[in-house]
């Protein structure tokens, strides 16, 4: 029989959504019991390997809201949910500001307007992933230090199992620690466990057909428990198809120096992706994350390779701050270089006659400016088209690396977790990246992973604050 518990919030998942909610929950005077799976005292989860910058859909957190909104939207295409959007923009600053007065600290690049706040001490600029005391992973451990001394509860090594329920209202967590089952009751419950992007099945089911050969850029934690418990009780939820992550070299499934940089997005989407009978596969002007989207529904998403020419490999192969020219060659990935698209087909593996018409057509197509009229067309969305006509040609190898989930629990403005006609469940909420709603749609549009997780967490502490208060 479960041992149980008692308190005025449960929240599951230890990263910056459960933290904050949790923090600002104890500020607002509730008792406050996180459960985390992980069992150390640095637990791996996305929110601690994050790279720290907190912007929305590439904007300043502190850009007006109208405009804050009309990125949202504009990235992703018009299928955000307005109320979540107008959330999210509106609450942006004070978030930031909240965090702030916790005690993160912030560093910026004054020359990239959407990287004005990025935890401090910033990431090196190093390819493998290096996480240990870099601002994510101190701002995570600041929180958890905050928690403690406000008297909230963490409870490591203790995953969640399914959600209590008092008839239509959730009323706490069932719950497996290292040694018992645990009931933890509580008044309000929010899931904050993160997306579902390292279950292999939940992947096969709405992502990609081989979710093995996605390149798992991420902490391995995601196992989607939230999203399975939410489900049972009757949540909504959005198009789970959509993920956020990047085009990496396929080297990296065996070289560790080859992620979570360099990127290939820059090469992809300024040159042509192609699949192994050398055709192009989707809109390169998209974007990177876009292509890994289009990469990881193919049959065999291991059969991509970005073809470019040496205007590329030298403009926007140079361009990011970690570039795959020159480090893609120097941490040891492949890069075939040859004078001729034949010759390169021929190296790449990939069928000459079909390459070469391909890249043919797509450097008339440049040239004439009728890129739409291309199948797939190529639009100028995140880039411009270049032509691949300046030897030497490139050819790079490639995968989609995931790092997280885009759809999830469908929540309101309050955070509230809402069932399929719309109404909340009482007393459950959800916040981070296992809710949908705001990312993806079908340009996989990115809204910014930290800043959801931050800002939802902290309307979700308070809503269920509100509400206790209220009774």
């Amino acid at each position: 029989m479960a041992v149980a518990q008692s308190f005025d919030l449960v929240i599951v998942g230890g990263g910056f959504a459960g933290l904050v909610a949790a923090n600002r929950a104890a500020q607002l005077g509730l008792t406050v019991a996180v459960l985390e799976r992980g069992h150390d005292e640095t637990y791996a989860c996305n929110s601690r390997y994050a790279g720290g910058v907190l912007h929305i859909s590439y904007h300043d957190v502190k850009d007006p809201q109208p405009e804050l909104v009309r990125a949202v939207e504009q990235i992703t295409d018009g299928c955000a949910d307005h109320a979540l959007v107008t959330a999210l923009a509106g609450t942006a600053q004070r978030a930031v500001e909240w965090l702030a007065g916790e005690g993160a600290k912030f560093d910026s690049e004054g020359s990239i307007s959407w990287r004005q706040w990025v935890l401090a001490p910033r990431r090196p600029p190093v390819t493998h992933m290096q996480w240990q005391g870099i601002g994510a992973d101190v701002t995570l451990r600041r929180l958890e230090q905050n928690l403690v001394q406000r008297g909230g509860e963490i409870h490591r090594g203790t995953r969640a199992l399914s959600l209590i329920m008092d008839g239509e209202r959730c009323a706490g967590v069932e719950a497996q620690g290292d040694r018992m089952r645990r009931a933890y009751v509580a008044h309000a419950v929010v899931l904050a466990d993160g997306g579902f992007q390292a279950d292999i099945d939940l992947l096969r089911q709405h992502v990609s057909p081989a979710p093995q050969a996605l390149k798992q850029r991420n902490a391995g934690t995601g196992r989607g428990d939230g999203l399975r418990m939410a489900r049972q009780v009757g949540a909504a939820e959005s198009a789970l198809d959509a993920f956020y992550g990047h085009l990496l070299s396929r080297d990296a499934f065996h070289n560790e120096r080859l992620w979570p940089y360099p990127q290939i997005d820059e090469l992809a989407s300024a040159g042509i992706t192609v699949d192994a009978q050398g055709r192009r596969i989707a809109d390169e002007g998209m974007g990177g994350v876009f292509l890994a989207n289009a990469i990881a529904r193919l049959a065999n998403p291991a059969c991509a390779t970005v073809i470019f020419d040496d205007a590329i490999w030298q403009g926007p192969g140079r361009s990011s701050s970690i570039p795959p020219n020159p480090v893609l060659v120097r941490e040891g990935g492949t890069l075939h270089q040859a004078a001729t698209i034949a010759e390169l087909a021929r190296l790449a593996g990939l069928p000459v006659h079909e390459l070469e018409i391909t890249v043919g057509a797509y450097n008339e197509a440049v040239r004439s400016g009728r890129c739409d009229a291309l199948d797939p067309p190529r639009s100028a969305n995140k880039r411009a088209p270049m032509g691949v006509a300046t030897p030497p040609f490139y050819a790079v190898p490639i995968c989609a690396g995931i790092t997280y989930t885009m759809g999830g629990i469908m929540i309101d403005g309050s955070a509230r977790a809402l069932r399929p006609d719309h109404t909340p469940i009482p007393g459950l909420y959800a916040a981070g990246s296992n809710t949908g709603g705001l990312d993806g749609g079908h340009a996989c549009g990115y809204v910014g992973g930290l800043m959801k997780a931050i800002v939802f967490g902290l309307i979700a502490a308070e809503h269920a604050a509100g509400s206790l208060q209220a009774k």
